[in-house]
């Protein structure tokens, strides 16, 4: 049956999932792009930075095991509701650091408490409030591609949503630092926080659950369900469910897992390295800052939608040549882990011009996108359905922990460095990190689960 003829709403949906992903992305990003404006008017050391980045990542890792049962508690229309709202109120509360700090500051020294600066405290309070409610973007998310994408469509369905991240990233450089230098630095947190109510009127508009949904036609719904099995098949489906909860100390005793949460540790403090310390990269050893950084970040973001869209492709050439899902996705992680090497030169060759280190780390956060839509899939080609959701939040917590350790190394390197008139050799260890660990991920893994094993539970 045509498209046509079966109806499209269901790609409203999508795109809804879509803007929402970008506004997601958006509003973890004004804080590394204004760092340089932040870190001069307050007289932030490298690790105050790196603290309030790490009480993100922190906070937003332990949601991540607990963001998936809020959601299916409230249902998708009230969750992702909720999710929004906390991390546009945690992203407009950069804006009131200050005042928060001081009044924190005022409570903790009743108690004899001795705490940092101001700034550095009302900051990390803001950035904890938006990693709790940025936590549910992706749950959320992808429940509601459950809801409406049948099976055969999901993966694109969340291929489409989830390319939002790399829209938001290359937006905010457009418009932060404009906005920062035309109307100050709390105007930024305001307007690109605010963005998300507006949002939030189409998804109350918009968004019920396909029975409940009025702009289906009966088609488009029937096209829904059309791979869904018939009530008897569920009923036995859902006892079986109920009967086969598996704890996460279990799944803590298979290696798939310890490969899974050991690849994500690894690797995903990379991209949150180059999310969050670029700006100040380009700063202090370029110093390109304001709107003059608009464009070098621009132009590497965009690099990486090469990689998400190319990383989902990929696997499929050595699974066409007779692979098993798990093993063809590992040669080609292999090849992909690879490609990140290439950040080795970035320091060695930025005397010649900024343009050279901005597109060989372009080239390393694209095959971070490329790694990650893998690695994600590896735990669904080894794990039973109904244990996917528990490894991905296992996985997502340890590489939310791997940021944290990232965050703290690269500050107190760069602090370290700054002190002895030579930063630049900071820059240089992380991104020697940076372009050695998807291939040391690679090998542990490799090692732990050396061919397609299924888990037996």
């Amino acid at each position: 049956m045509s498209h046509s003829k079966i109806g499209s709403y269901r790609w409203v949906v999508c795109a809804l999932l879509f803007f929402a992903t970008t506004i997601n992305y958006l509003d973890r990003q004004v804080l590394s792009l204004l760092h340089p404006t932040l870190e001069e008017q307050f007289g932030w050391t490298n690790k105050d930075y790196a603290i309030i980045t790490s009480a993100f990542q922190f906070v937003y890792a332990l949601s991540m095991l607990f963001a998936g049962r809020i959601i299916d508690r409230l249902g998708t229309k009230n969750g992702y509701t909720l999710a929004l709202i906390v991390w546009s109120l945690g992203a407009i509360l950069h804006a009131f650091a200050i005042p928060l700090g001081e009044g924190l500051m005022d409570i903790l020294s009743w108690f004899g408490v001795a705490a940092m600066s101001v700034s550095v405290l009302g900051f990390i309070v803001a950035r904890a409030a938006l990693g709790f409610g940025e936590s549910g973007n992706f749950p959320a998310a992808i429940k509601a591609t459950a809801e409406y994408f049948p099976k055969r469509e999901r993966s694109l369905a969340t291929g489409i949503f989830n390319s939002g991240s790399n829209v938001g990233a290359i937006l905010a450089p457009l418009t932060v630092p404009w906005i920062a230098v035309n109307w100050g630095w709390q105007s930024a947190f305001l307007i690109i926080g605010g963005v998300g109510f507006l949002w939030l009127i189409f998804w109350i508009w918009l968004y019920d659950k396909p029975e409940k949904q009025k702009r289906l036609s009966q088609a488009e719904l029937d096209h829904i369900y059309s791979d869904e099995p018939r009530e008897s098949e569920k009923t036995t489906l859902n006892e079986e469910k109920r009967a086969e909860k598996v704890s996460w100390a279990k799944l803590l005793t298979y290696r798939q897992t310890w490969a899974f949460a050991i690849g994500k540790f690894m690797t995903d403090g990379i991209w949150w390295f180059f999310l969050f310390w670029l700006p100040g990269y380009l700063k202090s050893q370029y110093g390109i800052t304001g709107t003059d950084i608009m464009i070098p970040l621009a132009v590497l973001y965009s690099m990486t939608m090469f990689g998400s869209i190319g990383g989902g492709w990929f696997p499929m050439y050595f699974i066409k040549k007779g692979y098993l899902p798990y093993d063809g996705r590992m040669r080609a992680m292999f090849i992909i882990a690879l490609f990140p090497l290439v950040v080795l030169a970035a320091q060695p060759l930025g005397h010649l011009s900024f343009w050279l280190p901005v597109l060989l780390i372009g080239v390393g956060a694209s095959a971070h996108q490329a790694w990650s839509a893998n690695i994600f899939t590896t735990v669904s080609d080894m794990f039973p359905k109904k244990t996917v959701g528990s490894v991905t939040g296992i996985g997502g917590m340890a590489g939310g922990m791997g940021g944290v350790v990232v965050s703290m190394l690269g500050g107190t390197l760069f602090d370290h460095y700054k002190a002895l008139g030579h930063i630049e050799t900071g820059y240089t260890i992380m991104f020697t990190i940076c372009a050695l660990a998807y291939l040391t991920a690679w090998c542990i893994m490799k090692l732990l689960v050396p061919k397609m094993k299924l888990v037996d539970l």
